[in-house]
């Protein structure tokens, strides 16, 4: 949030300098332009200035035969009335006025004359660069001079500095010509060293012990040791304060209601997002703050530089909401920053350095855009951090303007803080932000408040907020503490916070402060994402309701039989959420204890492990329910799953008619990426890189140029989301291979160019919950990168969500819950890969000998009968695209035993279709799939990417159904090789 509310005019939250404090800001000392009167007023006496109070100025008049000669005053309000009442006389130029100092003098050398004489310089016209009076400041702690980068009518002398004037020639910039007497040889109390010894100005020459008066320099201030309890702030009613002063009810205008003020605009987005309760005003806020960004962050148009606080602010916004601020408001906010950062000093004023965001004039707008940059995850400029760290004074605090390296630096505690906060949170500069972190802590006074700036007097709210933040940030808890109760005092009956302790009507600025404070946030941590999120609790209910969850403990896919890849995917479901380990534990225990479904089958006639239709993706996926609960895969269902994988790695290309085998590391009938990066997701986390390399291999030399995988195995030439970010999963997990991780990063940003304008992905049912699923799963691998994209999809699929609790298959289309695509979606949206997916469950009671009677579910098939009916609902796998609406076919038994391609009695089987395999069990062993036309094949004449021809295994199924379960096994022995998930 912007900082400097109370600042003079031309501070304020980036305003324009004007031209005579610019030309005032080029010359430092050597030009003040505002007339002043040029006599002494009664020195105050040196004992009234001390090493932490008042003022000590020091006039070298060796260049005209005398010596050092010093002054003091106690209560100074700017350089020049630090001459005055220290004894000094000033003369100005003709040209320039009184305020250009021309001749000094000091009636304790020579009577008072005046130097340089008028026979020396006649002071009509400014005096040249190599004679003249320049300015030089130390405050406290500070062991060197500084070139003042203000003149002495803007100066405004801290508690115990000390300034001097010293005639002779140097540059504007300071770099020679300094006073050749030390600082501390001629603070207050004497000195201890330095030469030569001061002469001091008329006036009592003792001084007495340092006071206790508190200094908002560098000096330490102890934190109050008990901390009263802070008054209880009400965070809504500041939010509806400042909700009521929005014009149009999203954003903020001038007083004449006509004129947007942008920047306070953003300033109440950050407010209403610290404080909760009011997203459908942000909503509002954000809305409007995008519209307008041209006008707000590029007034100037596409060929201009932006305006680098605007877009800083912008960026943040997008940020803190959720938002991708590389596309806000029709503008990449990141490239606008990174495209913008100067080269060297120039561009007519626009880079005062190298590192500089092009026109920035302040700290704090470079602070703005490097924590933008660093929120956004992007490398940051190192000269821009560099000319950040080079504001910083030398006792720690951070100057409010840009200063070059040996001008005076005075450390302002808003930017200060906002420095802090920001280098922690890009992780820059850590020597730099502990400094920041001790001097902000220095500045609170007992009362726990905080000075806007050293010569203020009393704190404000602003300012207390802002180093609250910081301070929090750095882990001072009691001084957080004592900040934040001085600020909870200052709301006001509206809701609002006044700006001190003597004010009774809320500011805005002010208000936006404090909320963040009080809320325990700040610019660097806030975040409140205004994306929807789908109700992980709601839509657990729906997967574990027992007329879908038969017995607790699998899924059909036709009545009677268990869909046993379907329930692996509930079970990832569960775990992903943690909303009920009691069910996931009863699914574990039934695969685990080879629990039966009303036919009696197990889950190892789902697989075939042992057979020569034995499937890696199936044998795969159970393996990987094995790690994911937490139990041994190598003794999961009384198998050894990760020895099977290994067992059914293909060591060759099959030979026709044989298809089993594609190439050489593919697993046997795992003919989809997706079933060939289950496989190698098991064998990873179960330590078997070794029997692993092969597969891995094979699936990396399956990529695309362009980053993708296709869907089927072999290849034809399509790219599909589903089975990229499966592939991405896989390969993340290979350890110590630039290579994978290449692949990796590549498919994620292939991934991310197909994300629709609604958040969701493109899969064969359209606008698909199942694909966006699986992208949320690969945007996790990169989490840092994609968090814009990962919110915007999850904001899709909880608007997929319906009342029940479950999820719909595609944003068009049938409406209504569908199992499949539930636990897709719940399994996807948690945002962890399959590879590092775990919440175990301990073995639970024995399965029992009996299957429960099969309630139908309402995506079921009813009972069969000679002629199926197909399953309106019926849809992908997590490891199969969810299909489009059947062209043709019916829908099967989820139960069919055997392989496609051979014929059972009485049945007449239906002609291939050249599907391939889904990979991760959605139609598992037969599952009722309806043969479809595939929209990205030639003729539309190709089956869904990771489909099956359902034909077959219908008639199948109701043949082996009306024979008994006694046919299932003879059955399965007999028929031909087919595909298995």
């Amino acid at each position: 949030m912007p900082v400097h509310r109370h600042r003079p005019t031309a501070w304020r939250r980036g305003a324009a300098v004007p031209a005579a404090a610019a030309a005032l800001a080029l010359t430092a000392g050597s030009l003040v332009l505002t007339a002043l009167p040029g006599t002494p007023a009664h020195a105050d006496p040196l004992d009234q200035c001390t090493a932490t109070s008042g003022a000590v100025v020091a006039v070298d008049f060796g260049p005209f035969g005398g010596g050092v000669v010093r002054g003091c005053d106690a209560h100074p309000t700017t350089g020049m009335n630090l001459l005055h009442t220290a004894g000094f006389s000033t003369t100005g130029t003709v040209h320039d006025g009184p305020a250009f100092i021309c001749r000094l003098g000091n009636p304790a050398f020579r009577d008072g004359t005046q130097y340089p004489t008028p026979d020396k310089e006649a002071c009509v016209n400014t005096p040249q660069a190599t004679g003249y009076w320049s300015y030089w400041i130390a405050p406290v702690g500070q062991d060197h001079w500084s070139y003042a980068t203000l003149g002495a009518m803007s100066q405004r002398p801290a508690p115990g500095e000390v300034e001097a004037w010293v005639y002779g020639g140097t540059d504007v910039g300071g770099t020679s010509g300094s006073p050749t007497f030390t600082p501390d040889s001629v603070r207050a109390k004497g000195g201890t060293g330095g030469s030569p010894s001061p002469t001091s100005s008329p006036s009592p020459t003792s001084s007495p012990s340092p006071t206790s008066s508190p200094s908002p320099s560098a000096t330490p201030t102890p934190t109050p040791t008990q901390t009263p309890k802070p008054p209880k702030a009400d965070l809504p009613a500041a939010a509806r304060w400042l909700v009521a002063q929005l014009t149009g009810g999203d954003h903020v205008a001038d007083a004449t209601g006509k004129t947007p003020d942008y920047d306070a605009t953003t300033d109440t987005a950050f407010t209403l997002a610290a404080a909760g309760g009011q997203d459908d005003t942000l909503r509002k806020v954000v809305a409007y703050l995008a519209a307008h960004t041209d006008q707000f962050a590029f007034p100037g148009g596409p060929k201009a530089a932006p305006v680098p606080r605007a877009v800083a602010q912008l960026a943040l916004v997008a940020e803190v909401t959720g938002g991708d601020p590389r596309a806000f408001g029709g503008h990449d906010l990141v490239a606008a920053l990174t495209d913008h950062v100067c080269t060297a000093q120039g561009k007519l004023g626009a880079c005062t350095a190298a590192g500089d965001f092009e026109g920035v004039t302040y700290p704090v707008n470079q602070a703005l855009a490097l924590l933008a940059l660093a929120r956004a995850g992007a490398a940051l400029p190192p000269t821009a951090v560099a000319r950040l760290t080079s504001a910083q004074c030398a006792d720690g605090g951070v100057s409010a303007v840009m200063i070059a390296p040996g001008d005076h630096c005075e450390g302002d505690p808003s930017t200060t803080a906002l420095t802090a906060l920001t280098l922690r949170r890009a992780g820059a500069a850590p020597d730099a932000v502990k400094r920041a972190d001790a001097w902000t802590a220095a500045q609170q006074k007992p009362d726990g408040g905080v000075w806007p700036y050293s010569w203020a007097g009393a704190a404000d709210t602003y300012t207390t907020a802002l180093a609250a933040q910081a301070l929090r940030a750095a882990g001072r808890t009691d001084a957080d503490a004592a900040a934040t109760g001085w600020v909870a005092a200052r709301q006001v009956p509206s809701g609002g916070f006044t700006t001190d302790p003597a004010g009774t009507d809320a500011d805005p600025a002010a208000t936006g402060q404090a909320v963040l404070a009080l809320a325990g946030t700040d610019l660097a941590a806030l975040d409140h994402d205004l994306h929807r999120k789908p109700d992980l609790a709601k839509g657990s209910t729906y997967l574990t309701d027992r007329t879908r969850l038969i017995g607790g403990r699998y899924y059909e896919g036709f009545t009677g039989f268990a869909d046993f890849g379907l329930t692996i995917d509930g079970a990832f479901a569960l775990a992903a959420t943690g909303t009920d380990d009691a069910a996931l534990g009863r699914i574990a225990d039934f695969l685990d204890q080879h629990g039966k479904d009303g036919n009696g089958r197990t889950v190892d006639d789902w697989t075939y492990i042992g057979t020569e239709y034995a499937g890696g993706g199936s044998i795969g996926k159970e393996a990987l329910l094995a790690e994911v609960v937490g139990r041994d895969p190598r003794a999961f269902g009384g198998q050894d799953l990760i020895a099977a994988l290994a067992t059914v790695t293909c060591a060759a290309p099959s030979q026709a008619p044989d298809t089993s085998c594609a190439a050489q590391g593919n697993y046997r009938n795992a003919t989809s990426v997706f079933s060939q990066s289950l496989g190698i997701i098991a064998q990873l986390r179960a330590g078997d890189a070794a029997h692993a390399a092969e597969p891995v291999r094979y699936l990396t030399g399956l990529q695309h140029a362009d980053g993708s995988w296709p869907s089927l195995i072999p290849a034809k030439g399509d790219s599909d989301v589903d089975s990229t970010a499966m592939a991405a999963m896989a390969l993340d997990l290979v350890a110590d291979d630039p290579a994978a991780k290449q692949a990796v990063d590549r498919a994620v940003g292939w991934i991310a160019g197909k994300q629709l304008a609604d958040g969701g992905f493109p899969g064969a049912s359209g606008d698909s919950t199942n694909s966006t699923a699986l992208a949320v799963q690969a945007f996790s691998l990169r989490a840092g990168q994609y968090g814009p994209a990962i919110s915007r999809a999850r904001d899709f699929l909880a608007g997929q969500q319906n009342d029940d609790g479950g999820f719909n298959v595609a944003a068009a289309g049938q409406r209504g819950s569908d199992v499949r695509a539930s636990t897709q979606v719940l399994g996807g949206t948690v945002g962890t890969s399959f590879g590092t997916l775990k919440r175990p469950v301990a073995p639970g009671t024995p399965q029992p000998t009996g299957s429960p009677s099969p309630t139908p579910t309402p995506t079921d098939s009813p009972s069969p009968t000679p002629t199926p009916t197909p399953s309106p609902t019926s849809t992908a796998g997590p490891t199969d695209t969810p299909a489009p609406t059947a062209t043709t076919g019916t829908s099967a038994p989820a139960g069919t035993s055997g392989p496609a391609g051979t014929s059972a009695p009485g049945v007449t089987d239906a002609p291939p279709a050249g599907a391939g395999d889904a990979g991760d069990g959605g139609a598992q062993g037969g599952e009722a799939r309806p043969v479809v036309a595939d929209p990205a094949a030639p003729n539309g004449s190709d089956l869904a990417r990771t489909g099956s021809d359902a034909t077959l295994p219908a008639l199948l199924a109701l043949a082996l159904l009306l024979a008994g379960g006694s046919a299932v096994a003879v059955s399965r022995a007999r028929l031909g090789r087919g595909r298995h998930r």
